[in-house]
């Protein structure tokens, strides 16, 4: 059973179970970076103060109450021992301060994610049913600016201008996901790396594409948006894994 005990000082203790989870799952599932890239959720009404990882600590590690808090309106945020990677301030701060509906963001450099991102074209056809999940509902940012310091954090954050668009494949970076909660937000990762790794392996056969129609993609992507709690029974039962191993992300 997950732990729900409180500790002091200790607020939002759920939401920091559930992204513990995702950081421990995302290292199993190969989509983690040494002590690099961020999850984040906003924990106020506005979004702008939110949780995240701390400074290059390994999400194989990372426990409910080694996260964070940070203001996105406050540069006070980057002072002292607790202080985020600058990059993780650049870019989720910009994310929280100017994109109200994305409650949560998680940025990787996810292996086929990544090497879509890293192609002259990069947008993800329908070729199979994870595919379509994202059929027009992603963003491609083809003016890729160097590490995500302040400034490129904000433009990034500027491209976000169309709710239904959840999805940023940071052209030459990795990708940023958006979403509600921290099991809608993982789900989405989960399943776009898992459509771009189709892709790419496709591709590799040099054989032709079967590319399902516009129509059918789109009806499969709202099919599968109104799937009831996919993602909530997804995380739970990554959690429910982690508690029958011992694991200690939930303390």
């Amino acid at each position: 059973m997950t732990v729900t005990n409180i500790r002091p000082n200790m607020d939002n203790w759920q939401d920091r179970v559930d992204l513990a989870a995702a950081f421990r799952w995302t290292v199993r599932l190969n989509m983690h970076e040494a002590v690099a890239n961020h999850f984040s959720f906003a924990i106020n009404d506005e979004g702008t103060k939110f949780l995240m990882n701390p400074n290059q600590m390994h999400f194989s590690r990372i426990k409910a109450s080694d996260l964070i808090t940070v203001d996105a309106n406050d540069p006070a945020s980057m002072e002292g021992p607790n202080a985020p990677d600058p990059t993780a301030w650049g870019l989720h701060g910009g994310v929280h301060r100017h994109v109200r509906h994305a409650r949560c963001a998680m940025h990787v450099h996810s292996p086929y994610a990544t090497a879509l991102a890293s192609l002259a074209d990069s947008t993800l056809p329908p070729v199979d049913q994870n595919c379509c999940t994202f059929f027009n509902r992603y963003i491609v940012d083809d003016h890729y600016g160097g590490l995500a310091f302040e400034e490129e954090g904000e433009r990034c954050a500027s491209l976000f201008s169309d709710p239904k668009k959840k999805v940023m494949i940071m052209g030459n970076h990795g990708i940023l996901i958006i979403g509600e909660t921290v099991a809608e937000t993982f789900n989405r990762m989960f399943y776009f790396e898992r459509a771009c790794q189709t892709y790419i392996l496709a591709l590799q056969t040099g054989k032709p594409l079967r590319v399902i129609s516009d129509e059918v993609a789109e009806k499969t992507a709202q099919e599968l948006e109104s799937y009831p709690e996919q993602d909530a029974r997804h995380l739970a039962e990554l959690k429910a894994i982690l508690d029958e191993e011992g694991s200690n992300y939930a303390s």
